[in-house]
């Protein structure tokens, strides 16, 4: 063998390791997205086994309020019938802005807001909406991550030959969301 043929396997056995560690990292990265997606999903669970322990604890103080009290089951249940991500996040957002006005409900109940284990799930759910908050950003950190790898040199040779592509799907909010709710006595 001559030498240049074994300088030509050289570099080609190099194109190959590093064709297979960048593949590897795009799989990871991949699999992140996958894994923070189900931790959002996880803790937005969590809020929503929260719910109707909320929900009938204000039931007792608030038998007035059975609109709002109705939309927040029915959101409820559209986040837990979602096919996908957006259909998720868009229930989620809903059910923010339902808990909100349920708050101001509690704020025209002095004895409601006094009730110890309504403070304790009220508590919770702040807990579980910092969460949310958090494995959010998380997630988005993740789409951030693959993307860039897809993107850029060499990665981009590398995603494009193997059918790696830029995923699309960072949460973000619906547009109502983005507006401070108005909070009325």
């Amino acid at each position: 063998m001559g030498k240049a043929l074994k300088i030509l396997l050289a570099g080609a056995a190099i194109v190959v390791v590093l064709a297979g560690v960048w593949y590897n990292r795009l799989i990871s990265s991949r699999e992140e997205i996958k894994a923070s997606w189900s931790q959002v999903e996880n803790v937005m669970q969590r809020r929503y086994d929260l719910i109707p322990n909320l929900v009938n604890t204000v039931k007792g103080y608030a038998k007035h309020e059975r609109k709002l009290l109705s939309d927040i089951a029915r959101l409820r249940t559209q986040w837990a019938g979602a096919k996908d991500p957006a259909g998720r996040a868009k229930a989620s957002t809903g059910l923010e802005s339902a808990l909100g006005r349920l708050m101001v409900v509690v704020e025209n109940y002095p004895a409601l807001k006094a009730n110890e284990s309504f403070m304790k799930l009220q508590d919770e759910l702040a807990g579980t909406e910092n969460r949310i908050s958090v494995e959010r950003m998380r997630y988005n950190e993740a789409v951030k991550g693959y993307n860039i790898a897809v993107q850029r040199f060499p990665g981009n040779l590398i995603a494009g030959a193997l059918g790696f592509t830029k995923v699309d799907s960072y949460y973000q909010s619906e547009q109502e969301a983005k507006k401070a709710p108005k909070v009325e006595f």
